[in-house]
């Protein structure tokens, strides 16, 4: 398994196809590979996950639906850790479950019509990219350059954009 360690401390060495699936961590670590598309990996990773989203969100109860969510910020932290060692640089642009996770969690609470989730994937994509605080000291803070680090920076992002949502469902009401 290659490992770019320092010779890679800035991020710019791709996650290749067959790195993301060299182990079930990349994979995930990947959402199936969706994170090694370039340009915009993160773009790519949050549409692979409402594309998922779309297609069997809706079909499962409420229970299951958080259940899942939790399970893939749980499991997504892990995965994030082992790939983030095994590519040298704790939040590669490739690893994109976080957004995945994120993106599940916003489109959770908005109206299911595809107005408000293309506006839940707007407003995430936006509050992922600028990282307001609190989402830039999780993103920044070397005490949490790890697997937890990486999801958490996209859960503040998911609360800003529904916080965002919520404002504006209101405000057209």
């Amino acid at each position: 398994m290659k490992q770019y360690g320092a010779l890679s401390p800035s991020g710019q060495h791709p996650m290749t196809w067959t790195f993301a699936f060299t182990s079930p961590w990349h994979c995930l670590a990947s959402f199936g590979g969706s994170g090694v598309l370039r340009p915009a990996s993160g773009t790519w990773g949050t549409l692979a996950g409402l594309l998922v989203y779309m297609a069997f969100f809706p079909f499962m109860p409420l229970w299951m639906q958080i259940g899942i969510i939790v399970a893939a910020l749980v499991i997504g932290a892990k995965a994030a850790e082992i790939a983030g060692r095994n590519l040298g640089v704790h939040d590669h642009s490739s690893i994109v479950i976080d957004e995945v996770f994120a993106i599940w969690a916003v489109l959770m609470a908005v109206p299911d019509t595809f107005f408000w989730q293309m506006g839940a994937f707007a407003a995430f994509r936006f509050f992922d990219i600028v990282k307001i605080w609190p989402a830039n000291y999780f993103d920044q803070s070397p005490r949490w350059h790890n697997g937890w680090g990486v999801m958490l920076d996209d859960a503040v992002a998911a609360v800003q954009a529904v916080i965002l949502l919520h404002i504006v469902q209101f405000l057209i009401q």
